[in-house]
């Protein structure tokens, strides 16, 4: 399974983007909530979902998108399932630690 992953640096904070790989250039809307999986954010390098959660590991910032990387970062720890949010059925978690 592969996932796209992108860091952006902004001033001293580093986020990490990230989505399952077949949700790239989606939108997803339910009711006043949007999600836009944009290239922009989201395309980074397409790589397995293990090296990504080991990235994710040590972010202090991410907002991750998609079944696939949102379960494995359940698994790890990483995510607590009452941290989900989902959009018309697509799971995302942003997570921010200051």
């Amino acid at each position: 399974m592969k996932v796209y992953l992108k860091v952006h640096i902004k001033e001293e904070f580093e986020i990490i983007a990230c989505c399952d790989e077949e949700l790239l250039n989606q939108v997803f809307k339910e009711g006043n909530l949007r999600i836009e999986i944009s290239n922009q954010f989201f395309e980074g390098k397409l790589i397995a979902l293990e090296e990504a959660i080991s990235i994710l590991k040590c972010a202090s910032f991410f907002n991750i998108v998609g079944e696939k990387i949102i379960n494995e970062a359940i698994n790890c720890k990483l995510l607590i399932k009452e941290g989900i949010r989902f959009i018309n059925g697509i799971p995302m978690a942003l997570k921010m630690m200051f």
